[in-house]
């Protein structure tokens, strides 16, 4: 999210709602303060948002909304926030698509609120856009942010969630498939470990779990000369190279050490 300037004014110092955020270890108090107050303005009880924030719950999910690639998308409490580090995927799949024939399928695997999906479409007007995930709500939130742009959410594990149609036409799949290793879990900032479904975390043993498994799959989904997309970290991206490579795509790497985005692009040949 991108956060408003403190408003003019007003003293910090002597606002108690900025030093209530402060003393709860809010880093960028004044400017929470300010969209607390707006979410009270649009029907919120500014009270119960607070005590919400104060507690440790993402400032996304109490106010309801998440900046992502220039997009107000809707978040929820237990649905996974969309960090910036994402927006490398966007913009990498939008260059991938850029000469993709008009209706290309585009999938958002793993969608949580459907922030890379509804990215991608506002990018590229006229994919046909599908999103899944295995969270009830997730589904729910994403259904809502993907809706203007005619996109349809789908309920299930994976591929098993899509319709079995797109099966070798889709031409993008972006996955930001879980990939903290189990036992780096209780490492996460508390907003993530309590506040966030454990299922859009935890990638198994070495974090490569639901990896291996959307690259094992993926081929029979993609398109020929469609793209899959995985985001990744930094020191995992070779082993996810890997399993992308493995699957028989022809892969490369990219990064952006400026949001701290790392993508494993893989292109379908045959």
């Amino acid at each position: 999210m991108t956060i408003p300037r403190p408003e003019l004014g007003r003293s910090p110092a002597a606002d108690p709602l900025v030093a209530r955020l402060r003393a709860a270890g809010c880093v960028f108090a004044e400017d929470e303060a300010r969209l607390l107050r707006e979410a009270e303005s649009t029907g919120g009880d500014l009270e119960s948002l607070v005590a919400r924030r104060v507690a440790g719950e993402p400032l996304e999910q109490v106010v309801g909304w998440a900046e992502f690639c220039g997009l107000k998308i809707s978040v929820a409490p237990r649905v996974f926030v969309p960090r910036r580090r994402s927006e490398l995927m966007v913009r990498e799949a939008v260059r991938l698509l850029a000469d993709a024939p008009a209706a290309s399928v585009v999938v958002d695997l793993c969608c949580g609120s459907g922030a890379i999906g509804a990215a991608i479409t506002h990018a590229v007007p006229g994919v046909e856009l599908h999103a899944a995930d295995v969270e009830p709500a997730a589904v729910e939130v994403a259904a809502r942010n993907i809706e203007r742009f005619h996109g349809q959410a789908h309920l299930g594990d994976l591929f098993a969630a899509l319709p079995p149609r797109l099966r070798g036409r889709v031409r993008a799949m972006a996955a930001n498939a879980p990939y903290v290793p189990s036992e780096e879990i209780a490492l996460m900032p508390l907003e993530a470990r309590v506040h966030e479904p454990l299922s859009a975390l935890d990638g198994g043993r070495d974090g490569l779990d639901i990896q291996r498994r959307v690259a094992a799959e993926a081929g029979e989904w993609l398109a020929p000369g469609g793209w899959l997309l995985i985001e990744t970290s930094k020191h995992q991206s070779p082993y996810t190279a890997a399993l992308v490579s493995a699957a028989g795509l022809d892969t490369y790497v990219r990064r952006d050490a400026e949001i701290g985005g790392t993508v494993v692009v893989g292109r379908r040949t045959g």
